[in-house]
């Protein structure tokens, strides 16, 4: 399969902080399998978003918990 300046594009990671982070278009397509916020208890301090970016940094670079970048989220909320 060879690329096209179209599929160049679509995966193009440059713009993104980590190179696991999701794109918009990502996110889109696995938003709607998130759990919905609970009616009761405390509300969510950090967005699903950035939780499952955390973990696709994890997975990707083989890092440990406590190891997690400090502007990703708190390894305990990940």
């Amino acid at each position: 399969m060879t690329w096209t300046e179209t599929d160049r594009q679509r995966y193009c990671r440059d713009g993104l902080r980590y190179a696991s982070n999701l794109t918009d278009a990502e996110w889109a397509l696995i938003a709607p399998f998130m759990p919905a916020p609970a009616r009761r208890g405390r509300p969510r301090s950090v967005s699903l978003r950035v939780i499952v970016e955390a973990i696709l940094y994890m997975l990707s670079t083989g890092c440990k918990w406590r190891q997690l970048p400090r502007e990703i989220a708190p390894f305990t909320t990940v």
